[in-house]
């Protein structure tokens, strides 16, 4: 059942009561979700005006939708998140942020820190229940890509700060992901600075990329630890051409991301 890296389970009961504690988690992420999408966001798009008013506070009111959520994980036993320094993520505008992705929490973590966060959502929400809050609120990914850099411009203009993972999907067990260059690319063209974040902490089995729902880690719980990086400005690559700039950018975050592993290779997205 269990991967071969991870140690027996030390205490049955404990660990059955975090399993069933994380699928009430994800219950209450899901109906709180709806609620907010159907009664709260609605109306507040219909008295905001302009539309970036409404999504200035619409992102805060996610976020802190999102640290109610995490508080409620730790209260339960079954989370911490422990950052370097909040104070530094809530004063945060106008940052490219690319982090890891080990967990399915990883989104909920960064945007619960980053009150003014945007980010680049998959297309499936087009097909979501949500799907109008998420186009409201946020960048979908199903545009074409000029449409996409063009909108991530105006966004990080208006101070937001752009939530990207640049492996595309969650980091597997085994094996490494082909970084995307999209970060970088959305950098060099809009002259805005990348500020890496690397999610560490304990072992994330459970929530990680085919984990089973009954998984979760073997001997404690789930600790995220979140660390900002320096700023990589595009600026320092203004004398290359846009392929070469986007790979050096890609492979200054990567060594911090994934530090015992190196850069790791990337692709155009």
């Amino acid at each position: 059942m269990f991967p071969p890296d991870l140690p027996p389970v030390s205490n049955k009961l404990l660990y059955a009561y975090r399993v069933f504690i994380k699928w009430f988690s994800f219950f209450f992420f899901g109906l709180s979700s709806v609620v907010c999408g159907i009664l709260i966001l609605p109306p507040m798009r219909l008295l905001l005006h302009p539309k970036t008013h409404f999504q200035k506070y619409g992102r805060l009111l996610v976020s802190h939708f999102f640290g109610f959520f995490v508080s409620l994980m730790h209260v339960l036993g079954i989370v911490d998140l422990i950052p370097d320094d909040r104070k530094k993520y809530r004063c945060l505008s106008s940052k490219i942020i690319v982090a890891n992705h080990p967990s399915l929490l990883d989104v909920v973590m960064l945007i619960s820190l980053i009150p003014n966060a945007d980010c680049i959502v998959n297309a499936y929400l087009r097909r979501h229940i949500l799907s109008a809050v998420a186009r409201q609120l946020y960048i979908l990914g199903s545009r074409q890509l000029d449409d996409i850099l063009h909108a991530c411009a105006d966004s990080l203009n208006q101070g937001n700060c752009l939530i990207i993972f640049p492996e595309g999907t969650r980091t597997p067990r085994t094996g490494r992901n082909i970084l995307k260059k999209g970060a970088a690319r959305i950098a060099i063209s809009s002259g805005f600075s990348i500020l890496p974040i690397h999610i560490g902490g304990t072992d994330k089995y459970g929530l990680g990329k085919k984990d089973p729902w009954t998984g979760f880690n073997t001997r404690e719980r789930y600790v995220y630890t979140i660390t900002m990086g320096e700023e990589i400005c595009p600026e320092k690559y203004k004398d290359l051409p846009m392929i070469g700039a986007a790979k050096c950018m890609t492979d200054e975050f990567s060594s911090f991301l994934f530090p015992a592993n190196g850069p790791i290779g990337e692709q155009d997205g």
